[in-house]
């Protein structure tokens, strides 16, 4: 098939129940010249959610064209040092690989929880420790049956606040979880520090040379920095910042031209130029952009 490439969407207009999801929106999709999306169902809880209203969503895409790249994995506390609380939130993971599967999705975004109360994203001192990673591995091991019984990627995204704050604790992590089906959901833009925001080329290869079998989707967010004088590292728009997105689309392509780039971050208003910018970029490095 020669140099291809695969574009998604995330968040802007698509909803957050299953049963809002309409035709109009596949085709919206469709026109903004996206071949998929990622999914994130917050009102639909997996313990609660009926394979019949997966299966009409799963349905709908199909009857467009469109892939479902990602659903959610409804980013549950896997690091969470009370052991019920723990165990519960690897139940609702497995059930969330399972809403995945009737949703025909090809793989669920998690991120790996914090011990922040307020949110699964927060930092927390005690995120970044021993224990956590443990807990974290833990976690993914009684889940990774699941992942594979549903034939659903268990990929998880990383962040500089949480346990998987860089690309060397992502693959200990993922060596030691040892399952074709969990892997890496790379979003550079989480892991661009002081020190890499003005080289995030030479920052995106060693990402890639770090993580290599076990990236199996990327998320397209962009990072820039400002003129503030605390650290602020704010993400923006694809296209608007200062991310290598030659660098990123060609080692995901020399990956597997079959591995999506999911945009994220993008308003409604943000998406056009967001998916223009993306295949300019890609048609600039001689790569095709598969529609479907």
């Amino acid at each position: 098939m020669g140099v291809t490439m695969r574009f998604g969407m995330s968040g802007a207009f698509l909803p957050s129940n299953m049963d809002d999801f309409t035709p109009e929106i596949a085709k919206k999709v469709k026109e903004l010249g996206f071949s998929g999306v990622f999914t994130r169902f917050r009102d639909n809880h997996p313990l609660e959610t009926s394979p019949a209203k997966c299966h009409r969503v799963r349905d709908l895409l199909s009857d467009h064209g469109l892939k479902l790249y990602q659903a959610t994995g409804y980013w549950q506390p896997l690091t969470a040092q009370n052991e019920t609380t723990r165990q519960k939130a690897v139940r609702i993971l497995q059930e969330a690989l399972r809403v995945a599967r009737d949703l025909g999705a090809r793989g669920i975004d998690t991120g790996p929880g914090s011990l922040n109360p307020t949110g699964p994203w927060n930092p927390h001192p005690d995120n970044w420790n021993l224990e956590s990673r443990e807990l974290l591995i833990k976690s993914l091991k009684e889940s990774s049956k699941a992942a594979a019984d549903n034939q659903v990627y268990l990929s998880l995204e990383g962040h500089q606040f949480v346990v998987l704050e860089n690309e060397e604790v992502t693959r200990e992590v993922l060596d030691a979880v040892d399952s074709p089906w969990v892997r890496s959901d790379l979003d550079p833009a989480n892991w661009i520090t002081l020190q890499t925001i003005f080289r995030t080329g030479e920052a995106i290869d060693h990402m890639f040379d770090t993580l290599g079998k076990h990236i199996v989707s990327g998320h397209a967010k962009d990072v820039t920095i400002t003129n503030a004088h605390t650290l602020h590292l704010p993400t923006t728009s694809c296209g608007k910042g200062m991310l290598d997105f030659k660098t990123y689309i060609k080692r995901m392509e020399d990956l597997n031209p079959e591995y999506p780039l999911i945009v994220e971050g993008s308003s409604e208003s943000e998406l056009p130029e967001a998916s223009m910018f993306l295949h300019q970029t890609a048609e600039e490095l001689g790569i095709q952009v598969i529609a479907e």
